[in-house]
């Protein structure tokens, strides 16, 4: 990625950067995207959903022409369509959910994965903002409406409630539902947004409710915010809903809404990298973001007078944790909707080490890695912060949507238009703002 000249060009170079990943990956004949870039990585189907959601920013920037577009996304569309739904070895869902990881070539379950409630709505949620955007009569756009608008009324979101009030997270074919729904606040908002709003599997009314309860409203550094640690919590359902003024019950009693608790959220993040209290290296005002994410799978090491252990692939957070040192690029970039004057000075504080070869790879990658300032052991000097080697499809998706609801909004502009989430969001008892 070149270093741009002006702010807008900088957003396009790291937008850009982010979408090739859809480019150089997907499958053509399946629509299916490996879940990385690593060699052999399995498809995961919350990458396909947000492939299929940069389609329209990709056309609309110029960067795909609408037919290739069209054409990827009726791949992964009629793949799914005629997917294998029995469950059984070999199939890739059941009752209209879909196993968290597929394999690339055949599309079928592997890695003993699980049937993901939240995975599939991130791909529903991509169906149908491609179905939206594209609107033109022609045999290929309508099919890809018809398919988009049949894949998401057959999912059984009743089902995964399991007779409770709870959606489950899971569920495996030789055990069963999980233990345990979405408790506590998490990305599920969008999952229950789809879930209240199909016209043909809902889940009940107290669904929504009841997942509020478990919410844990904390006083952080001074911000009230809707506790989550990590920011990816705080971003994803935003990716597709304009949360902007519109309030459920729970906000409403908290004169909040969700967008600027996720903006409370970015600032209790960066006011943690300040505050450094196991003095990692590196952690600063414009050096901050923990999130989920690749990191070192090194040896324990001695920082700041104590053991410190490395936690590999950790969803980390703040204040509590888990954290070894390791920002997320992604995340960091992601929450530019919310506060961008606390993270332009953290993307311009990037672009002026771009001179030092590992910030010169993070340029290149859009910002989409991970890195480590307090463990050096992968380099021989000593003098560079860790890297992550690969890229994660999930952040190059978010980083497209994200930035674009930055720019323009378009993202945001299809949510409202889809009339499924516009329904799910007044039976959770939202109101105010565009609804």
């Amino acid at each position: 990625m070149a270093v741009a000249e002006t702010d807008d060009e900088t957003l396009d170079a790291l937008q850009r950067a982010a979408f090739d990943y859809f480019l150089r990956h997907t499958r053509p004949d399946s629509g299916l995207v490996p879940d990385t870039s690593r060699d052999g990585s399995p498809c995961s189907i919350a990458v396909v959903g947000l492939a299929l959601s940069t389609c329209p920013i990709g056309v609309a920037r110029g960067w795909i022409e609408r037919r290739d577009a069209v054409s990827r996304c009726l791949a992964a569309l009629r793949f799914f369509s005629k997917s294998d739904q029995s469950a059984e070895p070999g199939s890739s869902g059941h009752r209209g959910f879909y196993f968290h990881f597929l394999d690339m070539d055949s599309g079928a379950r592997v890695w003993e994965s699980e049937l993901s409630m939240i995975d599939t709505a991130f791909l529903v949620a991509g169906m149908l903002t491609a179905a939206l955007w594209f609107d033109a009569d022609s045999a290929d756009e309508r099919e890809l409406r018809e398919l988009a608008d049949a894949l998401y009324r057959r999912v059984e979101w009743r089902w995964a409630q399991e007779g409770g009030k709870a959606i489950r997270q899971g569920w495996k074919p030789d055990s069963g539902f999980f233990n345990y729904g979405w408790d506590g606040y998490s990305e599920a908002l969008l999952l229950y947004a789809l879930a209240l709003g199909s016209p043909d599997h809902a889940i009940t009314d107290a669904g929504f409710h009841d997942w509020t309860l478990t919410y844990q409203w904390e006083d952080l550094y001074g911000h009230e915010f809707l506790y989550a640690g990590p920011l990816f919590i705080h971003h994803f359902s935003h990716a597709w809903v304009d949360l902007r003024g519109i309030r459920d019950a729970f906000m409403r009693e908290k004169d909040s809404d969700y967008f600027e608790n996720s903006r409370r959220a970015v600032q209790v993040q960066r006011e943690y990298a300040m505050r450094n209290p196991r003095s990692f290296a590196g952690y600063g005002e414009n050096n901050w973001g923990l999130s989920a994410g690749d990191g070192p799978d090194a040896a324990p090491r001695r920082i700041a007078g104590r053991e410190q252990r490395f936690a590999g692939y950790a969803a980390r957070g703040v204040p509590y944790g888990p954290d070894d040192g390791t920002i997320a690029g992604p995340a960091t970039l992601c929450s530019m909707v919310f506060a961008p004057e606390l993270v332009w000075p953290v993307v311009r504080r990037w672009i002026a080490q771009d001179g030092a070869p590992d910030y010169r790879r993070l340029l290149a990658s859009g910002f989409n890695e991970t890195l480590s300032p307090s463990n050096q052991t992968n380099h021989v000097d000593n003098a560079r912060p860790w890297i992550s080697p690969g890229t994660f499809g999930l952040d190059q998706g978010m980083i497209v949507l994200m930035l674009e609801n930055v720019r323009t909004g378009l993202p945001w502009k299809l949510g409202r238009a889809n009339r499924y989430i516009v329904a799910g969001l007044r039976r959770a008892g939202f109101s105010g703002g565009w609804l």
